[in-house]
């Protein structure tokens, strides 16, 4: 354990160095810039460990793993955030340990997310998904709401009961006009959130950038990124 200790807190020192050069490159105070670590296939003692280390956010993506690791750091100061592709059926476990879920990309989600949040009385914060890699009307392929879908998915969800239109969140995409240029595709998105902002001004947060293209994430101006493999180190194969 001590051994995991010191690995994940040189690990985070690197990744507090990055953002922090990222941020001064850019102009940037530090405090814009908020560090959540993608803790999915790592146990629930990593999760111990980074909390002790002062990480405050961390993220999931399946529910299975979620769910069980969320309960075992129920007594820590953790803000939970579902950053997977998230089907009907598991809203309901979802909705008792997440704050935030960023992965809303469709109507149906938003109504049983809604229905979930008001039953269990909980405020429930939003991401709407957003694939710069989908046609203007289609889902991408990892999920998300193509950009000319925000408005009418922001909309909903901000009339929703017990949810809360926090920002956008997007994955770097693999193909389309954006495929291999990271840095253009988080300013296509900080120009989304301008237009968003326009109707909801309190949706300004833009969550953007993994281990690999922070960086071009905190220069586009990304208020959170989500870091995985440069905290936890490289992730087990899953059988």
């Amino acid at each position: 354990m001590t051994d995991r200790k010191g690995e994940l807190a040189a690990n985070l020192a690197k990744v507090e160095e990055r953002i922090t050069a990222a941020c001064v490159a850019a102009g940037r105070k530090r405090e814009e810039v908020t560090l959540i670590v993608v803790t999915k296939t790592y146990p629930a003692s990593d999760v111990r460990i980074l909390s002790g280390l002062g990480v405050r956010h961390v993220a999931e993506n399946r529910d299975q793993d979620a769910a069980p690791k969320a309960a075992a750091c129920s007594d820590l100061p953790l803000s939970w955030h579902f950053v997977g592709q998230l089907q009907t059926n598991k809203v309901r476990s979802v909705v008792a340990y997440a704050d935030v879920v960023q992965s809303v990309d469709r109507a149906r989600l938003v109504t049983a997310l809604s229905k979930e949040a008001e039953r269990t009385g909980r405020e429930l914060g939003c991401l709407v998904q957003v694939a710069l890699d989908a046609a203007e009307s289609a889902r991408g392929e990892r999920g998300g709401v193509a950009p000319g879908g925000i408005e009418e998915l922001a909309d909903l969800v901000a009339r929703a009961p017990g949810l809360r239109l926090d920002g956008l969140m997007t994955v770097a995409p693999l193909t389309g006009e954006y495929a291999g240029r990271q840095r253009a595709a988080f300013e296509r998105m900080m120009d989304l959130s301008t237009d968003l902002r326009r109707a909801h001004p309190a949706a300004n947060m833009v969550s953007a950038g993994m281990s690999a293209d922070l960086e071009d994430a905190v220069a586009a101006g990304a208020t959170h990124v989500r870091i995985g493999t440069a905290v936890l180190g490289v992730r087990p194969k899953l059988g």
